[in-house]
């Protein structure tokens, strides 16, 4: 709750300040001219409040863990290296958007090479910091509520094939751990497209994780009389605190980012977002479980590859009016706000499916 409260009265009461800042240096928005005609009026609107996001769950965090007298714990450390790191890769890219007055800030290559390095970096450190009872951040197992018999590093029997074996097993773990960065924090990014939609969606998904990580700290297989169905997961609680203040940071920003928004999040703060998310999944070994928790950024993700398949297939056929699928209700004649609610909506009931997934698994141990 302190981890929340901090990084909500952060934003909320600190992104006049930053508006005002990002105005004097026009960092604003450039709107593409191929997008929806009503967007055009939004030119200009300051971004990079990603910005502002970041440094409200950081303070919040360690405000939090310092409020109840705890360390902090490297698991959430790792969630915020995510947040942080992929929160640079965004930033360069709206820097050039803005500086240049261009729609395309980082190629796509630079963009996944700047993905790439932070998901690396987290992997090698969540792989290698094992607490008390032995256990690291991370798993090398695929995990779903907890981590199923799927190891991508291999068993002993496998060892048998030496360096060989231990290499493969190196690079299968990191293109996980990838898939996962780069799906969750482009996921993300393209939901970021009305004002306030992946900000509210992103509140409700984040904050699955601290109900997530709540519950597995009261179940901990560490716990003195724990009972059947426990889970092995490294700081639960910590990871609790940290989405709780990243959760706090982006209700506060919510206020300022609903429509008609003053600051929007920009790459800096959809890229951060994601990656967050997916080093939530990681570290609470609930990696699969992103997948209906995030429901929303995989249905606009999607309606971005069907578009762009069957536009090549078809050769020049659309199936949406436009894409991301958000935009295809806009040119429908639906209010953005409108869209944006009822997405908010499938958020949320995609959201509550997957914690009854979660909670009815541990009901059936």
């Amino acid at each position: 709750m302190a981890a929340a409260a901090i990084g909500l009265f952060f934003t909320l009461f600190a992104t006049p300040g930053f508006i005002w800042l990002f105005r004097k240096w026009r960092w604003g928005q450039f709107i593409r001219d191929d997008g929806p005609q009503s967007h055009h009026t939004k030119h200009g609107t300051p971004t990079m409040g990603g910005i502002v996001i970041i440094i409200a769950s950081v303070l919040g965090y360690f405000g939090g863990v310092l409020f109840n007298g705890q360390m902090p714990t490297a698991s959430a450390l790792l969630v915020l290296f995510m947040m942080v790191g992929l929160g640079l890769v965004g930033f360069a890219d709206d820097y050039i958007k803005t500086h240049k007055q261009r729609s395309l800030g980082l190629t796509g290559w630079a963009k996944m090479g700047g993905q790439a390095v932070v998901s690396i970096a987290f992997t090698w450190m969540a792989l290698s910091l094992p607490d008390d009872h032995g256990l690291n951040p991370a798993s090398t197992r695929i995990s779903l509520f907890r981590d199923m018999p799927i190891n991508l590093a291999f068993d002993d029997e496998a060892k048998q094939w030496g360096i060989w074996g231990t290499i493969i097993g190196i690079i299968l773990v990191q293109l996980w751990f990838y898939l996962l960065t780069s799906g969750a924090s482009n996921g993300v990014n393209i939901a970021d497209g009305l004002d306030g939609l992946a900000t509210g969606s992103s509140i409700m998904a984040i904050g699955a994780f601290a109900v997530i990580g709540f519950w597995k700290f009261n179940q901990s297989c560490f716990n003195p009389g724990h009972l059947t169905g426990c889970y092995n997961t490294r700081d639960p609680l910590d990871l609790a605190v940290v989405a709780a203040a990243i959760v706090g940071a982006l209700i506060g920003f919510l206020w300022w980012n609903t429509a008609p928004a003053h600051l929007y999040m920009g790459d800096t703060g959809s890229l951060g977002l994601g990656g967050a998310l997916a080093a939530l999944a990681i570290t609470s070994r609930t990696e699969l479980l992103l997948l209906p928790i995030g429901g929303i950024f995989v249905i606009v993700t999607g309606s971005v590859i069907l578009q762009r398949i069957y536009f090549k297939l078809t050769k020049g056929k659309r199936i949406f009016l436009m894409s991301p699928l958000h935009h295809h209700f806009e040119l429908k004649g639906w209010a953005e706000v409108t869209v944006v609610v009822r997405f908010w909506i499938i958020a949320g009931l995609c959201v509550l499916g997957g914690i009854g997934l979660f909670y009815a698994e541990w009901l059936k141990r």
